[in-house]
Formats: structure tokens, sequence, C-alpha cells
């Protein structure tokens, strides 16, 4: 099938090669030209483990094209996703104007039939908004052209977006009209061999399963944060509670995990939409409002512990962070727990060394020189005063601990992921802290 991508940012761009390697023809668009340019030499603009490699033998057989130019191939479009961003406004909605504007100039162009997919998450009600945008063009064209409106939402992990386009769990489509079905089906049958459904629904219903699935496994995180914060002051283990009710069919093992709060680009911003649409409709959804208050609250737990052994005194001293993006195996800062904490840990006079596998350079576009870039984990904590976990990457779960006593002023660790084990760091000597288990100290 012939298929183009509008917005080649994580999700367009994993998309679009992914359709590319079933053997789809895939034209994927972007108005930013050095972007084109990068990825046309087989250069992805994103970290993402796979992709690089997906992304040079598509192109190299002619399946994968990059371009600027969405007109010049809207002749032969079977299906286009619309997969630009969606930024939260400052009331804390979906802003819609690029969708729009793809809407439009889709309009504007469009020479056939074809199903006008939105793959960037948008509030309900957004395809009725594209579908007059498109139509308003037709008719200021003259045109009678048909088209078909679809949502297609995605649910792709940074870090494991490729498995989970490949091996979905399950495809939502939203979609109106038989034609769209049929078209629909046919593009996604092969990711569904393997016996994973494709779930066809109308498209407001498409629409609201995104943003329901992001705000339950949000609300999931923030549930077992806030037991953890309370099993630290009643004396429990915050791991044998989470193991305990996980054991539970009812309630399941996955996003119990406590830790120091989530980010990146899909939870904090769609439950901010997801919040906005209730006021926008009368509506106050007061469990998703407090898993947002609670999620706040936790990106500074670690900064408290740290700010309780220095009994407040941070003159002098230096942190060491390990970890910056939002979770491993991507470099997505968005919405990261390591931004709130190096922010506070700034403001109250401490320097600061950093320290990722992948986000470094991401790092230096947001805070610039106002931290120290180490070379590695171990350059990271030399004369640090402590050493916090932020982002659980594979390599920093067996440090040398005899090594870093050496080499660190205090042995104090904040484990904000809760990997480490206590009587290993005890036995070397450390202090050590985590989440949802009392404050232990050598």
């Amino acid at each position: 099938m012939n298929i183009a991508i509008i917005g080649t940012g994580y999700v367009g761009l994993v998309t679009g090669t992914c359709f590319a390697e079933m053997g789809n023809n895939v034209v994927c668009v972007d108005i930013n030209p050095d972007k084109i340019n990068q990825l046309n030499k087989g250069i992805s603009p994103i970290f993402e483990p796979g992709l690089d490699d997906m992304i040079v033998a598509n192109t190299a057989a002619g399946r994968l094209k990059f371009s600027t130019n969405v007109t010049a191939f809207l002749d032969n479009v079977e299906v286009l996703f619309c997969a630009v961003g969606t930024p939260p406004d400052e009331d804390g909605s979906a802003d819609l104007r690029y969708v729009l504007e793809v809407a439009r100039t889709v309009g504007r162009n469009m020479c056939r039939h074809l199903v006008f997919t939105t793959k960037s998450t948008v509030p309900v009600g957004t395809a009725v908004k594209v579908k007059n945008a498109i139509q308003e063009e037709l008719d200021k064209r003259g045109e009678d052209i048909s088209f078909d409106i679809a949502s297609n939402p995605e649910f792709l992990k940074e870090g494991t977006a490729i498995k989970d386009f490949m091996f979905p769990e399950r495809v939502v489509i939203g979609v109106e009209t038989e034609r769209a079905r049929k078209i629909m089906e046919r593009l996604y049958h092969p990711f569904t061999l393997s016996g994973y459904p494709i779930l066809f629904m109308d498209v407001p219903s498409a629409e609201m399963t995104k943003y329901a699935a992001n705000a339950m496994l949000a609300t999931r995180i923030s549930f077992m944060n806030d037991i953890a914060n309370l099993c630290e002051r009643v004396g429990a283990n915050v791991d044998c509670v989470r193991k305990g009710i996980g054991s539970d069919s009812r309630i399941g093992r996955k996003f119990l995990y406590p830790g120091a709060g989530y980010g990146g680009s899909c939870f904090p911003k769609d439950v901010k939409a997801l919040l906005h649409t209730g006021i926008e409709n009368g509506y106050h959804m007061r469990v998703i409002e407090a898993a947002e208050e609670v999620n706040d609250a936790q990106k500074s737990v670690m900064f408290n512990k740290l700010s309780v052994l220095f009994d407040g005194d941070f003159k002098d001293k230096t942190v060491a962070v390990w970890g910056l993006a939002f979770k491993p195996d991507t470099d997505d800062m968005r919405e990261s727990t390591a931004l709130v904490v190096i922010a506070k840990l700034l403001e109250v006079g401490a320097k600061v060394k950093v320290y990722d596998p992948a986000a470094m350079d991401e790092c230096k576009r947001r805070l610039g020189d106002v931290v120290i870039y180490s070379t590695d984990m171990y350059d990271a904590v030399c004369e640090a005063d402590a050493v916090l976990l932020i982002t659980e990457w594979k390599q920093f779960r067996m440090p040398d601990w005899i090594k870093m006593k050496k080499m660190m002023k205090s042995p104090i660790v904040i484990d904000g992921r809760n990997i480490y084990n206590v009587n290993e760091l005890l036995d070397a000597g450390f202090i050590y802290s985590c989440i949802g288990k009392n404050v232990i100290h050598q």
C-alpha cells in the first residue's frame, strides 16, 4: 500500500519505518529540511534501539522515502497518517493547530480518495474538526472528492517502540465507514497474524481510549508512590506490599513500581489534556487530578531525602546525578524528574555533576553550563557528597561500590528507582535511602 506519514517525530518515524518494513511504500514528510536531510543520509533524529538500521535498510530498498513536500505524493496515497505534535496549551488543553494545518493542506491538494488517519494523541472531537477542515478546503476548490476519517492512537513505549509496533497487544482503530474499515484492516493485517486483535470502534471512542490508557497507567504509578510514601512513615516495606497486591489477578504486577515520579512526552501531557476535556464538559476528574498532584510532589522526594541527610545545608556540597532521561533507552528529557531535582539542587547552591548514557547532548541543550558533564558514571561520583540514581539504565545496576566509596567525599546513595540491594550497600559502608522504605543509615 502507499502511505504518507506527516510528522517525523517519535511516533511518525517509528510508524513509517515499521510500515515500510512490512513491504509498504512509505513517504515520511516533515517541514524541517535539516531533519529530512539527515534522514535521507540514514541518520535518525531520535534515540531508539534498532531504528537506525531499519531506516537504512528500508531506504536502500526503496520502500521508505523522506520529503518536505506532501503535495508531491498525494496523487497515489491510500492512507495518510497525521503524526504531528500536539503540545499542551497554557490551560493544559492539546494544541491542535498543527493537526488542523495538515488537514487543510490535504484538503487543498488531495486528488483522490484517501483515509486521513490521526495518529497524534488528540482529544475527543478532533476528528470532527479535521473532517470539517478538509471539507472546507475541498468546497473552496469546488471539488467533490470523497475521503474518510480514522483515529489510530499509538501505544508505543520509548525504548521498545519497534517491538511494540511490530508485535502490538492490540491495534485500536476508530472509523466511520465500512470502506475505511476495510482499508485499515488490510493495512494492519500483517501485524495481527500472531493473534493480536484489531479493535474497531467509533472514532470518539478511539480518541478517548488513548487518553484513558495513559491516565490509568499514570494513576497506577501515583497510587503506588502514595503507598510507598506511607510505607516509609509506618515502617512497612513497599517491595513486599507491591508483591502482595500484584499477585492479585484483579490488580496485576505491571506499573506498580514506586519511584521518583513519571515523565516523558505522553503521561504528563495526556493527563493534563484529559483533565481539560473534563472541565470543558462540566466534569471534574478527581482521581486523575490527584494522580497528577501526587506525581508533581513525587519528583521532589529525592531532593527532600538528601536535604534531611545534609541537615538542609548544601553549602560546598557536590551531588552526582545518574540518569537524565525520563526512562532508560531514550534521550528524551521531557518532564524528566532529573530536571526538577537538578533545579532544586542548584537553587540551594549545590554543585551538580551529571551523567546519562544517551541524554547528555539533550541536557546541554536544555541546561547549558550550569551543571558539570561527566565522562562516565564514576567520573560523576568523584569527590561527590552524594549520588542520586534517577534513571535506571542497565549500566547503573551493578556499580563497583568499593571503588565508589574511595572516590566519594561521603558515601550517600539515594536510589530513586529501588534497584539496589540494601545489604550490599550497608556492607560497603554506604548511607542508603530509597522509595517506600525507612531511610537506612550506616
